[in-house]
């Protein structure tokens, strides 16, 4: 299950970092069109976030770290709940103020679940 995670966390720190990549030096340029580009499947991206993340409790910092990414890509869907979507929108709101941080944290986690 290590790949898959690997995978998804990857994909989902690249949609987080949307807009800081072009700061990295040769590659920026491309990561930052493929980022805008996975950007327009971001709440798919995020709701298969949240389910690997829960199916994968095995590897718990992996899986902790996919439900936080999936819950501030899907929060336009997960804020429509009933009876829980305004406490998830307040929770995706205060991590989004940490968004870059979760978004590095995602991305090099999911290299090193991939080695």
């Amino acid at each position: 299950m290590g790949l898959i995670e690997g995978a998804m966390l990857i994909v989902g720190g690249l949609v987080l970092l949307t807009g800081s990549l072009y700061l990295v030096p040769a590659l920026g340029k491309s990561l930052e069109k493929l980022a805008k580009w996975l950007g327009g499947f971001q709440t798919i991206i995020g709701i298969v976030a949240i389910i690997v993340g829960l199916l994968s409790l095995g590897d718990l910092l992996a899986a902790v770290l996919l439900i936080i990414v999936g819950l501030i890509l899907a929060v336009g869907v997960l804020s429509s709940l009933p009876g829980i979507g305004k406490s998830i929108a307040r929770f995706v709101k205060f991590l989004g103020a940490f968004q870059t941080i979760i978004g590095i944290i995602a991305l090099i986690f999911g290299i090193l679940e991939l080695l």
